[in-house]
Formats: C-alpha cells, structure tokens, sequence
C-alpha cells in the first residue's frame, strides 16, 4: 500500500509538470471507491495549481481564475483567491494499489485505468487494480468532502508545531501498543507499517510497549526517529514491495530496512534473529534484544 513516502514521491514526480495545465478533457473508467462529485465535463478549461499533499491524500487545485495556484494547503504560501464560483479542486487517494503517471498516455485505456486528466501538458492518469482509490471534487479543503476526509488526520511529521511535548501528552493519553498508536495516524501521520517498525527499531522501542509507558525522553527519540525514517524513504523514492511506483520508477527504501520483512536474519546492530509477530492483523519486525519494553 503507499503510504506517506510513496505519496511524496509522486506528489514530486508530477506536481512540477502539472502546474499552469490547461484540462482539455476528463475521463472517467470503471467507478473508485467514492464518485467524483462533478460532471466530468465541467473541468474542461480549468488551469492546475501547485499540487500539494496532507497525510495519503494528494490535492490538486483548479481553477478558472487568473491565478490557479491560490489554494493550498496550510504552511504553504498563499496569493489571492479565486472568486468561490472559479475555485475547487481534486482531492486524491492512492488506496492500496493505486498510482499516477503523468506523461503521454496510451491511446487505449488500460484494463485497470479509473481517471484519465487530459492537459495541454500531457495526461494525469491513475491506475488501481484493486479499485480501492479515490478522486473527489471538493469546491475547497475546508469545504464537504474534503474537510470530512481529512478531518481525522494528526500532525504531518514535518510540520514545526509537532512538538515533543504534544507527541509525549499523546502517547500519555493512550493504552495502545505504541506501534498501534503510530498506525492510528492520530498523533503523526505517515508511519504507516514498514516505517512504523523501522522508527520503532531507531528509537530502540519494544513496538509492545503501552504507550502511555513511554517517557518523555524516549518519546522524543520517537518522533524523531519517525522523521528520519520518512525523511529517509522520501530520499530513496519510497518502498516498492509489490506494485508501486511513482511515474514508473520503482523506491529503494526496503533495500535498507533494518528489521522489516527480515524475520530470521541478524539485526545489523547486535546479531540477534529479528522477530517477527503479528500486531492488529499486520506483521510487526523488531530486535528483541536492542528494542526494549
């Protein structure tokens, strides 16, 4: 499934080329897991702003107005609105097998092709075999659907108002296991569960540990453990372990992971086996040795 990493990367991997697009057409396949909200033929002539992300889900402004690039998301910089009757935009969703390629696209639609934007800059199209994706118009983010769908979301892990102290008072509030605490992407979004263990591994963390046990020190190696985990993803173009990529081009974060999917082999830190066992229904990877209680 792409997580947090996958979805930068692509973010990256189409954004530059988007931006100041003129839709020429849109063309719907087979229906995603919500419908698109707006006749397609409506969008035709709108411009692409800069696309920019929160959490899994990828936006994409458009706009009539002089000025497409005037919405974004919150810590990116702002210009002068859109009348409301011009502005709107796409709001994005992988799911689970789902990726964007922008370029030229073939002329037949591929079997598992579900959304198709004709530019004057080439295509956007997404592919999702398993049809668990999503593209949704939303007249804004603070407006219905997009504010219900990202409403749930906690902290991006970048963002400088994540701070040890509110990560720590919530680990506190939680008898989780803390790596179920990172998946819940209530206290930061993004540790989905590759990276979830592999942070959990940098802050030497039993992923068993209640988290209202942790202290504050080792909360504070936790997030920032979780930082340079996804900082590190992001630089290798994410993990490609079945189906991913961006544009085409396949990560190679999973080349260097330190415990995830390595059950059986030594931990690269002390030797020991790492272990593998089963947390909420998903393999969880840990040294039991360096990874303490």
């Amino acid at each position: 499934m792409p997580e947090l990493p996958e979805v930068e990367v692509t973010r990256r991997s189409v954004a530059g080329g988007l931006l100041d697009a003129r839709v020429l057409d849109v063309r719907m396949g087979l229906p995603l897991r919500w419908p698109l909200g707006r006749d397609p033929g409506a969008l035709a002539g709108t411009v692409c702003g800069e696309m920019s992300r929160r959490g899994k889900y990828l936006w994409l402004p458009l706009s009539r107005a002089a000025d497409a690039s005037a919405e974004h998301l919150p810590g990116l910089p702002r210009t002068s609105s859109p009348t409301p009757a011009d502005a709107g935009g796409l709001l994005i969703h992988l799911g689970m097998s789902g990726a964007l390629s922008l370029g030229e696209a073939p002329s037949e639609r591929a079997p598992h092709e579900h959304f198709r934007l004709v530019t004057d800059r080439g295509d956007l199209w997404l592919i999702d075999p398993r049809r668990f994706g999503a593209v949704v118009w939303s007249p804004s983010l603070e407006a219905e659907p997009a504010r219900k769908l990202l409403s749930t979301l906690g902290p991006e892990p970048f963002d400088p108002a994540l701070d040890e102290a509110g990560f720590h008072a919530g680990l506190q509030a939680r008898r989780t296991p803390v790596k179920a605490a990172l998946l819940s992407g209530e206290l930061v979004v993004g540790a989905g569960n590759i990276y979830a263990c592999e942070a959990l591994h940098l802050a030497r963390i039993d992923p068993r540990t209640p988290s209202n046990k942790i202290s504050r020190p080792r909360a504070a190696r936790l997030l920032s453990a979780v930082r340079r985990v996804l900082r590190h993803a992001i630089e290798a173009g994410g993990s490609t372990l079945r189906d991913f990529s961006a544009n085409g081009a396949a990560g190679h974060y999973q080349d260097s992971a330190q415990v995830y999917g390595r059950a059986g082999q030594p931990c690269n830190t002390c030797g020991t086996a790492v272990r593998r066992i089963v947390q909420g229904q998903r393999a969880t990877f840990f040294c039991g040795v360096c990874q303490k209680r």
